[in-house]
């Protein structure tokens, strides 16, 4: 196995901290889990206390429980990006600097309508350095022009997942807190651009190109109970918030929601 990066620091800095998250996480699936999870606890503990350490050691199952109910937020048994940010102090704890400053979707959601100035459904590199400048500044943060160059970059490779220059809107929300990200929640009720169109319409009674909220939420009630799942009306309520920051004073237009709703942006 080569061998891990970074463990030892008593800090790491962003563009380390992509590096040990790439290291363990080797499926590239979001998450540090099963076999992973179990590389990842070894290293570090290896590398803080300076010696080998045996899995098979019951204290070793033992350590790593405790260290998971610590670290584990969401209890889901795996360790996500922002969890991670948690266990390894970096330098800048930018992630960390993210959360106080959208601590929910709706606030995402909102951030993400101001940068995404021409509604592509995507923020290009240089919005995305608006959005991190402005973001520094709320969390009071000093940063120089270097630094932010290196906090762009490292976004990028963090979540530019095809590699296009640009973030769209589901691999920026991979920055909130799992049990915050409403957009993982439709994994399972994406749309095609054609049952997009249709529904759109069937809602926009009056053809004017977007929807208010008491439609969206006849919208979204449909498409679970369409899809046969399970939705109780506090987290309806919050998804139709969320989604209603996109709004533009209460007009939910055609492309807004479908940043949301379809597999991708129609182009």
């Amino acid at each position: 196995i080569s061998q891990p990066p970074h463990l030892h620091l008593a800090e790491v800095t962003a563009s380390q901290f992509l590096d040990i998250w790439k290291h363990f996480d080797v499926d590239g699936n979001g998450y540090i889990e099963g076999k992973e999870l179990e590389n990842f606890f070894r290293e570090l503990e290896t590398s803080r206390r300076g010696a080998g350490v045996d899995p098979s050691n019951p204290q070793f199952r033992e350590k790593m429980r405790e260290f998971m109910q610590k670290f584990d937020k969401n209890r889901d048994g795996r360790i996500e990006m922002s969890e991670l940010a948690q266990i390894l102090p970096t330098e800048e704890n930018f992630l960390l600097c993210f959360r106080q400053f959208v601590s929910s979707s709706a606030e995402f959601m909102a951030a993400w309508r101001r940068y995404d100035t021409d509604r592509s459904g995507y923020i290009e590199a240089n919005e995305l350095k608006g959005f991190l400048s402005d973001l520094l500044e709320k969390a009071n943060r000093h940063y120089d022009e270097q630094k932010l160059h290196e906090y762009t970059q490292t976004i990028l490779r963090m979540f530019d997942l095809n590699g296009d220059g640009k973030l769209g809107l589901s691999e920026m929300a991979r920055l909130l807190p799992v049990q915050e990200n409403f957009l993982l929640k439709f994994q399972g009720v994406k749309l095609t651009s054609e049952q997009f169109n249709s529904i759109f319409t069937y809602y926009d009674k009056d053809g004017n190109g977007y929807i208010d909220e008491q439609e969206l939420e006849a919208l979204l009630r449909d498409l679970y109970q369409t899809n046969k799942k399970e939705i109780d009306a506090k987290s309806l309520m919050s998804y139709k918030e969320s989604i209603m920051s996109l709004s533009d004073g209460g007009k939910l237009y055609r492309g807004e929601l479908e940043i949301v709703l379809c597999k991708e942006p129609i182009v």
